[in-house]
């Protein structure tokens, strides 16, 4: 038990460190090209923080263990969404710009329609649904990269006053981003295999570590970079990384899943009789990203009240899952 502990917490220190050179690196890049920090966090920052959900995910449904894929998924947009941008709409809620919120909110949306018909309907999850799911994701960054192209010019004269400062330079830019990922990867890996092996010393059952251990260890990349953004002001980077990471949850980390090694809805645990994943995962991981976005797209800004609602949903699903 003392060598998991152990490689638990130099994951750990690998997650605070990648986040720090990421969300560095993010910001710069943002600012280099006068692109919006929301836009930058839903697309460059939401990649990087989200390669563990697509490593463990892939190798969960590749080695057999759709469940853990599935969950994973899920559980992941529900921490990201319940938890992590929870806190940060908790210690600083502020202003957002609807317009740049739009896209992937309607991806998301839109990808979860689909993984409801699958879900509800089909009761598996097929290969060509993968492949499906792989072509939105590429639609998405196209639709982001056609976003980008329009930003330059309404962000220019704000981006030209955040520059009056020493500019980063492109080649130490990219090397931050690219060891900053490494590193959240690298520890993401760390902490959820030995805590995996943590949890299932002191029994807790697969389908619960699926849906609260792993999904959050999978999101601790997004949660250090919700912190590290909080620290350096930059609220936006982080809310545009929560609400692309799930996007990525479901369009490419399940994508990819179910393209490899296509699996049916797993039922661990019922409630009211009825396969658990459907009357509360999906159902709750529907509500929390509503709760999250709705508001912010139509008065363009975010409460306080909203990360503590988002907090209590994200605590009673965690009990709920333990006491089933």
């Amino acid at each position: 038990m003392l060598v998991p502990v152990l490689l638990f917490i130099v994951g750990l220190l690998f997650l605070i460190k990648g986040g720090d050179w990421f969300v560095d690196g993010a910001s710069a890049l943002a600012r280099r090209f006068h692109l919006p920090e929301l836009l930058i966090g839903a697309t460059v920052v939401s990649i990087g923080t989200t390669l563990p959900e697509v490593m463990v995910s892939t190798m969960s449904a590749v080695s057999g263990h759709g469940e853990i894929a599935y969950g994973n998924a899920i559980g992941s947009v529900i921490c990201n969404s319940a938890l992590i941008a929870a806190i940060t709409i908790a210690v600083r809620p502020g202003k957002v710009d609807p317009k740049t919120l739009r896209v992937p909110v309607a991806f998301f949306f839109a990808a979860a329609a689909i993984y409801c018909v699958a879900a509800y309907a089909m009761g598996e999850f097929t290969r060509p649904l993968g492949f499906v799911m792989l072509a939105m994701f590429v639609a998405y960054m196209v639709a982001n990269v056609l976003q980008m192209k329009k930003a330059p010019a309404a962000a220019e004269a704000e981006a030209e006053a955040e520059n009056a400062g020493e500019e980063m330079s492109l080649t130490k830019t990219l090397v931050l981003l690219v060891l900053g990922a490494v590193l959240i990867a690298l520890g993401a890996n760390l902490l959820v295999d030995n805590g995996t092996l943590i949890a299932q010393a002191l029994g807790v059952p697969e389908s619960v570590i699926a849906l609260t251990f792993v999904a959050l260890g999978t999101s601790l990349p997004e949660l250090v970079t919700a912190i590290t953004s909080l620290v350096k002001g930059c609220s936006d980077l982080s809310l545009g990384n929560i609400v692309g990471a799930n996007v990525f949850n479901l369009v490419l980390v399940s994508g990819m899943s179910v393209t490899l090694a296509p699996f049916t809805v797993p039922q661990s645990s019922t409630l009211f009789g009825i396969n658990s994943s459907l009357v509360l995962e999906i159902p709750v991981m529907l509500a929390v990203m509503m709760i999250m976005t709705l508001p912010a797209l139509k008065r363009g800004k975010l409460s306080r009240a909203q990360g503590i609602i988002l907090l209590c949903i994200y605590a009673a699903f965690c009990a709920i899952q333990f006491t089933m």
